[in-house]
């Protein structure tokens, strides 16, 4: 019951945040504080909300809980986390409006229907740094594709002589904050490949096959991309199809293993 009544205050704070950030000029200025700053302290009381239903979530008294739906929590809120450090900084209200609503979502989906996938005991720390860093990096690369997206819309509103969207900023910082998120993102998914090839003991086994595969492509997509970047310019269309295709790669071998898995063969 503790739980739940958390969990709702978690799904209330982020659409209510939601709405200040799409709507700065509705609703009334508490304690002062512009909408933007007000916008930052409900997300800040959100994540808060959010970690503390993971943390009773995922630690169970059986071991760590990594069932597909929370596993979607645990990324939904590394996303969250992400996009409120950059928030605080960058001019990313489009993004803001798209995904903490869909944060909310993933926070009652996990909810309503919990699942179970508990970690070995004993599991290595290098396993756990292994499965933090991914988690943060997906959650970098989700927010780089939607942002691929939104640079893609502007793009086409642009050539197309449409007016672009109002909330929506300039493309050059649009497409500079695209590439800081995969190129940071890019480096943190190095690191976990690199953690996680030193406990490979048995592919078939560990069911890690086509996790691998996904995860090495994907990595050669992002990589492909900011050698692009770097070494010929490339920007622009180039640059979101390589983000989005990379995500899907990535996407694949991250939640698809785990659909098969648990929701399919129900191994846990």
């Amino acid at each position: 019951m503790q739980n739940m009544s958390i969990a709702l205050a978690a799904i209330v704070l982020y659409l209510t945040a939601s709405v200040r950030i799409a709507k700065p000029s509705t609703g009334n200025n508490f304690a002062g504080m512009a909408p933007r700053y007000q916008a930052i302290a409900l997300l800040a009381a959100a994540a808060i909300a959010h970690g503390t239903v993971l943390y009773f979530t995922i630690f169970a008294a059986n071991g760590i809980n990594l069932g597909i739906f929370n596993t979607a929590s645990l990324v939904s809120w590394c996303i969250g986390a992400s996009l409120l450090l950059i928030f605080m900084w960058r001019p990313i209200d489009s993004l803001a409006i798209v995904i903490f609503p869909i944060i909310a979502v993933m926070i009652a989906v996990a909810f309503v229907f919990p699942s179970s996938h508990f970690l070995p005991p004993g599991t290595a720390l290098g396993i756990q740094l292994h499965i933090i860093l991914s988690l943060i990096a997906y959650g970098l690369f989700a927010i780089a594709a939607v942002q691929a997206i939104y640079l893609g819309i502007a793009d086409y509103k642009l050539r197309h002589h449409h007016p672009s969207m109002e909330f929506m900023p300039p493309l050059p910082t649009m497409e500079n904050v695209l590439f800081q998120l995969t190129g940071f993102a890019f480096g943190l998914l190095t690191v976990s490949l690199v953690l996680g090839s030193m406990y490979i003991a048995d592919i078939r086994a560990q069911h890690l096959a086509h996790k691998i595969v996904f995860s090495l492509l994907a990595w050669g997509v992002f990589a492909i991309l900011i050698v692009g970047r770097w070494r010929f310019g490339w920007r622009g269309r180039r640059a979101i199809k390589y983000v989005i295709f990379g995500f899907v790669l990535l996407a694949l071998g991250f939640f698809g293993t785990k659909v098969v898995l648990e929701l399919i063969l129900h191994r846990v």
